[in-house]
């Protein structure tokens, strides 16, 4: 946060003096600025005392347990939410995530910064792959987890990583098509001595990395995710050349087939298999979530507030206390209500709508890569999203904030820029 916010000054002071200028995509994508700088001020509004009184009309359950920790005494103001400490920390967060996100829009200002910046996530996935793969043969369990301490979380920011990478070799696709046995075999030849290759290589080790985590919805979600982004691309795309056709289907069946059966989808399947209501009570604390949701069902108990209030509504039958909901929708729901829920909806639909939309009308294959990573991350996190609380590891928020800066950036920079 501390970086974020130092790069975010050192930015502002170059614009005051004349040394930067804005860009043409912050003017361009100023919808969704004025979205996220509303998320930013609604969750610091939280924080603010407000008269009681106000505060009882709002949010007449925050006014009660306020009134309840007074324990009795008089009290003339109270926030809406009931963990300041927390809400701080939260506030705090939440706007290094906006910074970064308008850093990116302005800084990612060509396709060659793009493309770089690409080519950084799809690194740092390689890394976190070989690192994960590596440790997990040594480990008891064999489940990969990288250097994260939960393997779903570890498995979220592998697909988005996966969906840039694969996004950026459709970029590096040849628009070319074969039309005799001569050009195929010449076709095959650059592909095989081209950088293409490695990276599609990388891409596999990704892969391997993935299912190593026996994560189930992780999996699950990077299947369906490459399904529907691959699905869109093709249709919206004006000139689908064979070799983007033959490449997303060989993600599918190569990767998770043929690759899987040597290091162990057939686990992951069996995991899937095996789980029961009995053994899982992630509905009991969806159910409990929701009943915390329906006391703060307009401007939640505050972001960050979650520990803090849950155990009011778990049950007996709950079998750890949950710091999370393991539902990132119902979790943002139960902090920040209706308003909240809606501000960061339309911030996402937004971005995923922009990426779409860049599908149909760039042809600049950076643009439509760096778009296509973009869409295909965006799908996997919401999808993986119901089950976990992805968006709430910082690791996994900034990227996926990234990823909705390049939903922008390359639908609105200028292919000649």
């Amino acid at each position: 946060e501390l970086w974020v916010f130092v790069l975010a000054l050192a930015w502002i002071a170059g614009y005051v003096r004349g040394r930067f200028r804005a860009g043409a995509t912050l003017a361009r994508a100023r919808t969704v600025v004025w979205c996220s700088a509303g998320w930013l001020a609604y969750v610091w509004v939280q924080l603010l005392p407000l008269p009681l009184q106000v505060l009882r009309a709002i949010s007449p359950e925050a006014a009660r347990w306020h009134t309840l920790a007074a324990l009795g005494g008089d009290i003339a103001f109270a926030p809406l939410s009931l963990d300041l400490y927390a809400g701080l920390d939260a506030a705090c967060r939440s706007t290094a995530y906006v910074a970064f996100f308008v850093l990116s829009l302005v800084l990612l200002a060509d396709r060659d910064r793009l493309r770089v910046a690409a080519y950084v996530l799809v690194g740092s996935g390689i890394f976190q792959a070989l690192y994960g793969a590596f440790a997990s043969f040594h480990a008891a369990s064999g489940v990969a987890t990288g250097t994260f301490v939960n393997r779903n979380h570890y498995a979220a920011y592998l697909v988005m990583c996966l969906s840039v990478g694969i996004g950026m070799l459709i970029a590096s696709l040849s628009g070319g098509e074969a039309r005799s046995w001569r050009d195929a075999l010449r076709n095959t030849v650059e592909w095989v001595i081209t950088p293409r290759m490695g990276l599609r290589l990388l891409l596999l080790v990704m892969v391997i990395a993935l299912v190593l985590t026996r994560s189930r919805m992780g999996n699950a979600a990077f299947l369906a995710a490459l399904l529907g982004a691959g699905t869109v691309g093709l249709v919206l795309s004006r000139r689908a050349t064979r070799s983007t056709i033959v490449l997303l289907t060989s993600l599918i069946l190569l990767d998770l087939c043929v690759i899987g059966a040597y290091f162990g989808v057939e686990k992951v399947a069996e995991n899937i298999g095996q789980t029961r209501l009995q053994t899982e009570d992630r509905d009991e604390v969806s159910g409990y979530a929701v009943a915390m949701w329906k006391d703060f069902p307009v401007f939640g108990a505050g972001l960050g507030a979650f520990p803090a209030v849950f155990p009011r509504y778990s049950g007996e039958g709950t079998s750890f206390a949950y710091t999370h909901a393991h539902n990132d929708y119902l979790e943002f729901a139960a902090e920040t209500g209706v308003t909240g829920l809606a501000l960061l909806g339309l911030l996402v639909s937004l971005s995923l709508a922009a990426a779409v939309r860049a599908q149909h009308l760039r042809r600049d294959p950076v643009m439509r890569g760096a778009t296509f990573g973009a869409m295909m991350g965006i799908i996997a996190i919401l999808i993986h999203s119901a089950v976990e609380f992805n968006l709430q590891i910082p690791a996994n928020a900034i990227t996926f904030m990234l990823l909705l800066a390049f939903a922008w950036t390359g639908l609105c920079v200028d292919a000649e820029a």
